[in-house]
């Protein structure tokens, strides 16, 4: 299927394309897409009239046919000079408020609930469908939100404690992820095929040797006074690295032992994952079979210069236009164990291809009995 890209923004029922510059980004991290497309002033269309674009107008960007963002005009700047004249339009999915926003002060709390009930609770002023595609049911003894935080950092404590993922989707809904559940992509980036360029930083110094995780669990619904509650501290030790290194987390509210062994694992495999980050660019927006590059995808990486040859999960997909690159997708991915449960978790590991490369030595000690 040959790689059309045509970029349609819709506002105020009125479509909008020809973009000269485009620059689309999503990612399983993030939580809210965002977007810049930019144009000269009179391009095909628009026959000279003004652009009825204004700031908090809802929108719709489209690649092709397909929906991929879902939200609101954040911006729109204005360059010119003797010789030219070009507007942008900049904005964000429907769930960039809650990035951007607290949640209201009541109730604040919440006791044996479901993860997907708090998540509900906290994003419903904003107006934000929740999606628990994962189908999780995990309960939470207690979660409080912090003075000041956003609800996406209230939402992010949240899903931590259970391995779950916040992204946003074409609609602008929030969904709950597990790791991979977009399933593997159809195409590998391997050297020498379809990657143009690549980069890694392959900086170790977040990583440590011992991870351990702290909080406080009240013995009664009445006592949060730290003095009267007994203490929760669950330790995870990589032999993959060889000094000594001990960092400490403090978790908020009340948590089980249970969820403190669960973090102090996730904080052992997320460190590593994000120490061996990529970031690849491919020529087009779309695979060989027509499919768009997705963010939680599983992909093949092949890259001898790097290191690599195994699977990675896409946690970020830029999809850019520029008259000087040409249209790209910038890819960046990492390893799947930062984002997936423990291989001695109840839960069920994503199935990977075993690793054959510079980095093999980083594998978990337990993947063979586990892959």
């Amino acid at each position: 299927m040959a790689d059309h890209g045509i970029v349609t923004l819709t506002v105020n029922a009125q479509d909008y394309a020809g973009w000269m510059d485009v620059d689309i980004g999503a990612g399983v991290l993030r939580l809210a897409r965002d977007f810049t497309l930019t144009v000269t002033w009179d391009w095909p269309g628009n026959q000279g009239g003004d652009v009825r674009i204004r700031q908090g107008d809802r929108c719709e960007v489209r690649i092709d046919d397909e929906l991929v963002l879902t939200g609101y005009v954040f911006g729109t700047p204005v360059r010119h000079d003797a010789k030219s004249l070009s507007l942008s339009i900049k904005g964000r999915s429907l769930t960039a408020d809650l990035v951007d926003c607290c949640p209201d002060d009541k109730p604040g709390q919440w006791r044996n609930q479901t993860i997907e009930n708090i998540a509900r609770a906290l994003v419903k002023p904003y107006g934000i469908t929740v999606v628990n595609e994962a189908g999780d049911r995990t309960m939470v003894k207690d979660h409080t939100v912090k003075p000041g935080e956003t609800v996406f950092e209230s939402l992010d404590r949240l899903l931590t404690l259970s391995r779950l993922l916040a992204m946003d989707d074409g609609r602008g809904r929030m969904v709950m992820v597990r790791p991979g559940s977009a399933g593997r992509a159809h195409d590998r980036l391997a050297r020498g095929e379809n990657i143009l360029s690549g980069e890694a930083d392959l900086d170790f110094s977040n990583v440590f040797s011992e991870y351990v995780a702290k909080g406080q669990q009240s013995g009664s619904d009445d006592d949060d006074d730290e003095e009267n509650s007994a203490q929760v501290a669950a330790s995870s030790v990589d032999t993959r690295v060889s000094r000594h290194r001990r960092l400490v987390i403090r978790e908020s509210g009340q948590i089980t032992k249970e969820l403190a062994q669960w973090r102090a694992d996730w904080e052992r495999e997320s460190r590593i994952s994000r120490a061996l980050e990529a970031t690849y660019a491919v020529q087009g927006w779309h695979q060989s079979n027509g499919a768009l590059w997705q963010p939680n995808m599983v992909v093949r990486v092949v890259d001898r210069i790097i290191g690599f040859d195994r699977d990675m999960l896409i946690s970020e997909v830029s999809y850019k236009r520029s008259r000087s690159a040409g249209t790209t997708a910038v890819l960046k991915v990492a390893p799947p164990d930062g984002f997936e449960p423990e291989p001695n978790d109840k839960r069920k590991r994503m199935k990977l291809k075993k690793s054959k490369d510079g980095f093999e030595y980083l594998l978990p000690a337990d993947w063979e009995r586990n892959s």
